[in-house]
Parts: structure tokens; C-alpha cells; sequence
């Protein structure tokens, strides 16, 4: 079966790789597990980006909770995304393959910035890319950034790897009868506000018709590859 996708933009909750039973930031058999699953698209032709979340070391909007101004809070926020972003990249080199970090935010002496046309040139090298910093501005999520990246690079969808295995018509924590759709139109998750991204990132998915797929990251399942290769996993936004 022919695989559906050229390239692909991961959208990764910086929570997925902590280490919870030992109360770390970053568990490296989750880092391990990832970089195993990213070199099985790599083998398979598949141009893969991804932008990582931060929630795991610092998560701007809950720093008003402890009392940081909101804007120093999504700065922290973004320097944790590119914390991650390293130890993503060292775990990708060691499975032997070749990662590039693009930042949002003026760091020269850990990566460059975020060019298109450089990020286009290394995808079709061979290299898998990694989006960190977020936005590069303030009071907009990795969920924005992720989506703004992906219509940049021309990405054939997004996916959005997370605790959930696809999107409902309510909470199914607080609703045991609720029910998961296997595909919902942009307009109905408008219509019934339905929780997918914040409003900033589905927006500009919806404007530029960037389809969306929602599924939860099992480790260690090959859900990513799963998923690449066409399988209906969880939830598909078009």
C-alpha cells in the first residue's frame, strides 16, 4: 500500500517524555523509544518535523500560578522547548541519524533561526527537523507554532501525538457515553467547540486547510509510523 504522506509536522507534548515514576523531566527510554520510531519514517521516505512542547520543565500560563508575570513565564516556557529539543537531537544522532534544530528565538550558539528555505533544503536531505522556542512571542502556544511551521514547510498534516486517543463530542473522562469521531470537519469542531488546539493554531489550520490527525502516544506501539502509513488511528480534522 502506497504510504499517503511526503511530510509530516509532529506535534509533541513536552509531558510525554517525563519520567514520572522518578519525578524527572525527561525519561531517556521515552527519548530512545522516539528516536526509533522517527528513524522507521526516515527509512520509509517519510520528511519528518517536529515541535515539541515544554510542559515537562516549564509551562508559561501555570507559572501565574507561582506568581511570574505571564510574559517572563512564556519566555521560560520557550527556552524549555529548546531543552527538549537537545535531547531529542542528541537521541536521533545516536540512532544514527542526522537532526537539525531551527529556533524561534535568537540563540546562535545552539542553532539557527527558522528559514523556510533552509528548512525545506534540509527535509529533502534527509534530515528530520526540530522546531523549538515556540512562536518566538509571547501568549502563543507550541500548539500555534506547530501550526504555523507546518503550512511554512508545506506539510501534508499534522500530527498531534498526545495523552488523548482522539477528539470526542465531550469529555469521555467525565462522560463514559461519549463518542470519538474517526473524522470531523474543520466547521464542526467550531460549531461545537470541540477541544483540539487553542484557537490561535486551529485557525490557521482551518484557513489553510492543514489536515490534523489526534492520537494518543503509546510508546513503544508505533503509532507515529501507524498512523504515517495511512491507518485510521484516533481522530482526522480536514
Amino acid at each position: 500500500m502506497a504510504i499517503p504522506y511526503h511530510r509530516i509536522l509532529i506535534k509533541l507534548s513536552g509531558e510525554v517524555l517525563r519520567d514520572v515514576s522518578r519525578g524527572e523531566i525527561l525519561n531517556p527510554k521515552m527519548l530512545t523509544l522516539l528516536a526509533d520510531e522517527l528513524k522507521e519514517l526516515h527509512q520509509e521516505g517519510i520528511e519528518v518535523a517536529l515541535v515539541i512542547g515544554g510542559g515537562n520543565i516549564f509551562r508559561g500560563l501555570a507559572g501565574q500560578h507561582q506568581g511570574i508575570e505571564r510574559i517572563r513565564g512564556d519566555h521560560m516556557g520557550m527556552l524549555s522547548t529548546v531543552i527538549n529539543a537537545l535531547a531529542i537531537e542528541g537521541a536521533l544522532q545516536q540512532s544514527g541519524l542526522t537532526a537539525q534544530i531551527q529556533l524561534a528565538i535568537e540563540i546562535p550558539q545552539i542553532a539557527e533561526l527558522f528559514r523556510k528555505d533552509k528548512a525545506i533544503r534540509a527535509l529533502k536531505e534527509g534530515r528530520i527537523l526540530l522546531f523549538a522556542g515556540g512562536t518566538g512571542s509571547p501568549l502563543f502556544s507550541t500548539d500555534t507554532a506547530a501550526a504555523l511551521r507546518a503550512v511554512e514547510i508545506e506539510a501534508d498534516v499534522i500530527f498531534k501525538a498526545t495523552k488523548v486517543d482522539g477528539v470526542y463530542d465531550k469529555d469521555p473522562l467525565q462522560y463514559p457515553d461519549a463518542v470519538k469521531y474517526e473524522t470531523v470537519s474543520f466547521q464542526e469542531v467550531m460549531q461545537q467547540s470541540l477541544q483540539v488546539m487553542d484557537m490561535a493554531a486551529f485557525a490557521i489550520c482551518m484557513e489553510n486547510k492543514m489536515p490534523i490527525r489526534v492520537f494518543d502516544m503509546q510508546w513503544g506501539k508505533r503509532h507515529i509510523l501507524s498512523a504515517a502509513k495511512g491507518d485510521p488511528l484516533g481522530t482526522l480534522i480536514q
